[in-house]
């Protein structure tokens, strides 16, 4: 044998060895408390789309207004402030279900029994004669869907051995992704053969996947009940929520990086709003929007969550903010053409892709971003707290949207969701050019050697 079948078999012997090791790595996966992630993702993600895009389908259905239907988005506030009542979930027992169950999961089987109830009675509900009882009803679902990821975010950093935290977080994702997946083009289609409340009587069955991912999972070590006491209990509090702001506080420019979290998905969120409603105006059925939006979105979106991360390695944090945001500004344009154009199933297959990818690339980035900003001694509740502020745009500042697309026709609207974007971006540049030591604080903002 020469050197070089020599040198080439020893390279594959490598090769196969390099394989194996990935294989057998990969059956973390199957281990119990990691696979349980799944399924709590599944549940996490379920109920999201259910208040928001299915539902703006539904409300665009039964004749209610863009102004009604942009005010909607208000009910995902929950998910905005769901930092405030943490502590309580963190640290309070439950009658009866803490002692059988334990203090995370009797509170998961708590907010889950909400969620379902909540589930009906949005399903149950006519927005068509009364708009106010489904936005109440919405805003429950909302309100158990954010506790109960508190609990489960809770659960998973608890239940999961350190080697375990990255596989446990990665399958989470997946699963959150499917949940959505189910909640969007999975409601659509069951809403287009069997209407609205048997679509969402489905749902909240399929919620229940994560009591029995609960129930077939043994209670953290630390999530044990915690001792009663008032003084015990207020010293946690400043710890877990007064501290790790006023850390934040003590940053250079704390203001303008807030400022900065608020506005940077604004466009992004104000054409988001309204985008079910165009669709049906424009005259395609649930089920192409389903194909188009929910199944063919979904793998750009996570296409778009790959690039991103990539391009953070490539060029760092600042600059791929502002690339990742000069796209999605773009891609709202897209919405406009669309507009101008009306009914044209493979001019929405580009819109749709164009919005989920760069939308997905600006996500990852923002996402590494608002992590980069956390002080390891804090770094739960203050991403916790930025996360909010992210979702502020989403809800709030957007709901503005449907008065807006009231008042204006499609093209104009798309159009100021693309201006819209631009304060954000203004607040980057001033970030990367006024404060030059910001970059240097993030310690990621370099390209990848």
């Amino acid at each position: 044998m020469n050197a070089t079948e020599g040198g080439t078999g020893h390279g594959a012997g490598r090769f196969v060895r390099s394989l194996r090791g990935w294989l057998a790595d990969s059956t973390i996966y199957l281990e119990r408390p990691v696979l349980t992630q799944f399924f709590l993702g599944f549940a996490s993600g379920l109920p999201l789309l259910l208040t928001l895009s299915t539902l703006t389908v539904w409300l665009a259905e039964s004749g209610v207004s863009k102004t009604a239907i942009g005010l909607f988005a208000l009910v995902g506030a929950p998910y905005t402030f769901k930092f405030a009542w943490a502590p309580l979930i963190d640290r309070l027992p439950i009658p009866v279900l803490t002692r059988l169950f334990g203090r995370r999961r009797g509170w998961m089987l708590a907010c889950q029994a909400g969620l379902v109830l909540a589930i009906l009675g949005l399903g149950a509900s006519d927005p068509a004669v009364d708009a106010g009882r489904t936005a109440i009803f919405a805003l429950l679902v909302a309100f158990f869907s954010a506790s109960q990821d508190i609990v489960i975010d809770a659960f998973r950093v608890e239940s999961l051995e350190t080697r375990q935290q990255g596989a446990g977080a990665g399958i989470l994702v997946f699963g959150y992704r499917m949940g959505m997946l189910v909640a969007g083009a999975g409601s659509l289609y069951l809403a287009a053969f069997h209407g609205w409340f048997a679509t969402y009587a489905i749902m909240a069955i399929l919620a229940l996947t994560g009591s029995l991912a609960i129930l077939l999972s043994p209670e953290p070590a630390d999530g044990q009940p915690a001792q009663e006491g008032t003084p015990g209990l207020a010293a946690w509090l400043h710890g877990a929520v007064v501290a790790p702001f006023a850390d934040f506080l003590t940053r250079p420019s704390w203001l303008a990086i807030l400022l900065f979290i608020v506005l940077y998905k604004f466009g992004d969120a104000l054409a988001g709003v309204m985008a079910n409603p165009f669709y049906i105006e424009m005259g395609f059925s649930k089920i192409e929007i389903a194909n188009v939006s929910k199944l063919f979105g979904l793998v750009a979106t996570l296409a778009g969550g790959l690039i991103g991360g990539i391009m953070v390695a490539r060029l760092g944090l600042l600059k791929s903010l502002m690339v990742c945001g000069v796209l999605q500004m773009a891609s709202n344009l897209m919405f406009a053409v669309q507009a101008m154009a009306g009914y044209d199933l493979a001019l929405l297959t580009v819109t749709i892709g164009l919005e989920n990818l760069t939308g997905g690339m600006g996500t990852a980035a923002f996402v590494a971003y608002l992590s980069s900003l956390c002080n390891v001694a804090y770094t739960a509740t203050q991403y916790a707290l930025l996360s909010s502020l992210m979702a502020f745009a989403r809800t709030v500042l957007a709901s503005s949207g449907g008065w807006l697309a009231d008042h204006m026709d499609w093209v104009g609207f798309f159009l100021l969701s693309a201006v819209a974007a631009l304060p954000g971006l203004v607040m980057l540049i001033w970030l990367m050019r006024a404060l030059p030591a910001h970059a240097a604080a993030l310690r990621q903002d370099r390209p990848a050697e």
